[in-house]
């Protein structure tokens, strides 16, 4: 299944499958891709799924324009690896869904299966341009940072919201000290530093 992953300053916010005949993605409610930026139009632009795995990417009249490869664009075919540009947003377009290669050690153990957490999560970005956005901790495992730089696994359980250092040589900051590969239950406005980007963890009933 075609397969978006957004990024804000090499730090990975959401993953999208693209599984219906339009995907909107706009700064507005309504959208099935909600990105809050003042710099996104309220309908940016749409993805439209073609056959099984045809994609194309058509801007919707936005004020900042939809670029693919740094080439400002209307409507366009989408190719494996392309990269969509939305004002600081980063979007890599996969033809097909690849395995995200997390191995789960026995210390990180956890059971999807097992009843969530009554409070919902999300990190709020607290530096850099896009200051103030909300990312979603909504999987029950999700992963956070830049491939080859630092990378995060955070598993939800039915305790809480537990994060662990995955990949990438340089090492995560929770409240100023390193974040290793035991996993830590994360705590209402924790401040993670992921990526040269500062991060506060959100619980909300």
């Amino acid at each position: 299944m075609p397969q978006l992953i957004i990024t804000v300053e090499g730090v990975e916010v959401r993953q999208v499958y693209l599984s219906r005949d339009r995907t909107t993605l706009g700064r507005a409610p309504e959208n099935d891709i909600v990105l809050q930026n003042p710099a996104i139009s309220s309908q940016h632009c749409a993805f439209d799924l073609k056959r099984l795995s045809d994609v194309f990417v058509e801007d919707l009249g936005s004020t900042n324009g939809t670029f693919v490869n740094n080439k400002r664009v209307k409507r366009q075919r989408l190719r494996d690896e392309d990269v969509v540009a939305i004002s600081s947003f980063r979007i890599r377009f996969l033809t097909a869904s690849a395995d995200s290669g997390f191995r789960a050690t026995a210390a990180m153990a956890f059971s999807p299966s097992q009843p969530a957490a009554a409070a919902h999560a999300s990190f709020r970005v607290l530096t850099g341009s896009s200051a103030g956005l909300e990312v979603p901790v909504n999987k029950a495992v999700s992963t956070f940072g830049k491939p080859g730089v630092a990378v995060i696994v955070v598993a939800h359980r039915p305790s809480g919201y537990y994060a662990a250092h995955l990949d990438g040589e340089e090492v995560p900051q929770l409240n100023g000290r390193p974040l290793r590969q035991d996993p830590v239950l994360l705590a209402h406005h924790d401040v993670l530093e992921l990526a040269g980007t500062q991060m506060q963890f959100v619980l909300a009933n």
